[in-house]
Order: structure tokens, then C-alpha cells, then sequence
């Protein structure tokens, strides 16, 4: 039975504000990396330029879908922005509710339905929950029905082609943005997931096959680029 354990790394950071132990992830590129936790406590003070703008850019009613302990949420609640957080981890939703989050939604992305939102953010690499490209395409497919006539998708990627070049790892015979993780805490490993990273041609292909306007509105030195998206009229 596989535990929560980025929901634990989170409680335990949230309770004594500093981390005690490392949360790790394994990647199917044969890598182990640390990830620092307080990355997911980040305020205002510490976004990057690029969540700056994709913030920036949010209209109307937003789903903040991924919301981990609802920093995005919190910034966009104090801006005045009806925003429902969408966090899938039951523990990370107790700390958003605590944290001062107003309208959190416990629930699978793909099983939310009946609302409808000006703005769908993905930001963090949201959009990696598609998993893979036929994953994306459904995400795409579930985000028309949540969209308004206006609506839009804000989202971040990254092209991970120098993985392959700059660590020598052989590019697998799928796409080579499907990347597998699990993250390990305390000696307990999660449930395996896997998590999608998008080219900028790669994208705009399939986006445009399945009827999506995209804008590349920023880039930034590692690779990673904010998109806009809408449907076609």
C-alpha cells in the first residue's frame, strides 16, 4: 500500500518550518534528486518572473488546479480573485485550509466537473499531470468543458531535450517529455507517476490539431516557457 509521502514531506515542513528530512525523487532517467520542500511554501516575495505573468494574465473565475498548499491561490485570493484551489492530495488541502485558502476542492482533476472558469492555471508545470502526449489531449479535451466561452488556459513547460544531450541519458523509444517519478520520505516511497514535459513544437502541434489558439508569451534561461491557450471561435 503506497503512502502519501509528498502529502507527509509537506505536514512536517508546514509543522515545524524547516525540513527534518529530504523528500526524494526517482526519475526514470536513472537520477535521484532532492527536492526542497519549502519550494512549495513559496510566497509572492519568491516567484519566479514567469509565475509573474501567468498570474498577471488570470481573469475572472479561476481553477488553480494542482494547487499544492495554495500558494498561487493565496496571491490571487489577496488580489481579489474568486479562485477555487483543485489539489488531488487531501493532506496538502488541511494545510491549505489552514494556510488561509478559501474554496479548496479535494478532487482528481479529470473527475471535476460542473463548474465553469475564465481561467484554468497550471503553473509549476501543471499541465505534467497529463502524464504523457495522449494524456495531454485528454487534459485538453476535460478543459473545454471547464472553460466559459472566453476562457483560457495558463500554464508553464519545459523542453527537456538536454537531458539528453548535456547528461548523455539515452532518449527512450516513447516521447521523450514522459518522464516516470516517485518521490521516497522517511524511507517510504510513493506511488509511482508519471508526469509529462512539453517541446514548444510538440505542443503547438497537438494544440493545434485538437483546435487551440497558443501564445509563447515568455521564456526563460532553463528552458521552461509560459503558454496561453484558447479555444478556437
Amino acid at each position: 500500500m503506497y503512502r502519501d509521502v509528498y502529502g507527509e514531506a509537506l505536514d512536517d515542513y508546514f509543522v515545524h518550518q524547516e525540513e527534518k528530512f529530504p523528500l526524494t525523487l526517482h526519475t526514470s532517467y536513472g537520477d535521484q534528486e532532492e527536492m526542497p520542500v519549502e519550494v512549495f511554501f513559496r510566497d509572492a516575495d519568491d516567484f519566479p518572473e514567469l509565475e509573474f505573468i501567468g498570474l498577471s494574465l488570470c481573469d475572472g473565475r479561476v481553477l488553480d488546479v494542482g494547487a499544492g498548499v495554495g500558494g498561487h491561490s493565496l496571491y490571487l485570493q489577496e488580489k481579489g480573485f474568486e479562485v477555487d484551489a483543485l489539489e488531488i492530495s487531501q493532506t496538502a488541502c488541511h494545510i491549505m485550509q489552514q494556510r488561509g485558502v478559501q474554496r479548496i476542492i479535494h478532487e482528481d482533476f479529470y473527475e471535476y466537473s460542473g463548474q465553469r472558469y475564465d481561467t484554468l492555471l497550471f503553473l509549476m508545470n501543471g499541465v505534467g499531470i497529463a502524464g504523457d502526449l495522449e494524456g495531454f489531449k485528454r487534459l485538453l479535451h476535460h478543459s473545454k468543458e471547464l472553460l466559459t466561452e472566453k476562457g483560457q488556459l495558463i500554464f508553464d513547460s519545459s523542453d527537456i531535450a538536454y537531458l539528453y544531450e548535456d547528461y548523455k541519458v539515452k532518449k527512450p523509444p516513447y516521447y521523450f517529455g514522459e518522464i516516470q517519478y516517485q518521490y521516497e520520505y522517511k524511507g517510504q516511497r510513493g506511488i509511482p507517476f508519471k508526469w509529462l514535459y512539453l517541446d514548444q513544437d510538440k505542443l503547438i502541434n497537438i494544440s493545434h490539431e485538437l483546435g487551440w489558439v497558443v501564445q509563447i508569451l515568455y521564456e526563460d534561461e532553463n528552458d521552461q516557457y509560459l503558454v496561453r491557450m484558447e479555444p478556437k471561435k
